[in-house]
C-alpha cells in the first residue's frame, strides 16, 4: 500500500485585529499582590526560575489571611470599576 503523501494542513481562522483604543482589563488581587512582591521573592530566591517564583508566589498568596490579602482586593475592586466605566465609555 502507498502511503499518503499529502500532508495535512491546519487550516486557522483569521482573527479580527483588536481595537487599540479598548481599555485594559482590570487585574486580579493576586496579580497585584504578586506585582508588589516578586522582586522580594527573586532576592531571595536568586537561583529560582520564572515558573518556581510564581509557585513560591501562589503559596505566599494561599498562606495568607484574608486579613492581609484585603489591600489587594480592594486594589483589585477599584481596577475592576475603573475598567467598567472606561469599557461604558466606548459603547
Amino acid at each position: 500500500m502507498a502511503k499518503d503523501t499529502k500532508k495535512d494542513v491546519k487550516v486557522s481562522a483569521k482573527r479580527s485585529k483588536k481595537d487599540a483604543n479598548t481599555p485594559k482589563r482590570g487585574l486580579s488581587a493576586y496579580m497585584f499582590f504578586s506585582q508588589a512582591n516578586r522582586t522580594q521573592v527573586k532576592t531571595d530566591n536568586p537561583d529560582a526560575t520564572f515558573g518556581q517564583i510564581g509557585k513560591l508566589l501562589g503559596k505566599k498568596w494561599s498562606e495568607m489571611s484574608d486579613a492581609d490579602k484585603k489591600p489587594y482586593v480592594e486594589k483589585a475592586e477599584k481596577d475592576k470599576a475603573r475598567y467598567e466605566a472606561e469599557k461604558a465609555k466606548m459603547a
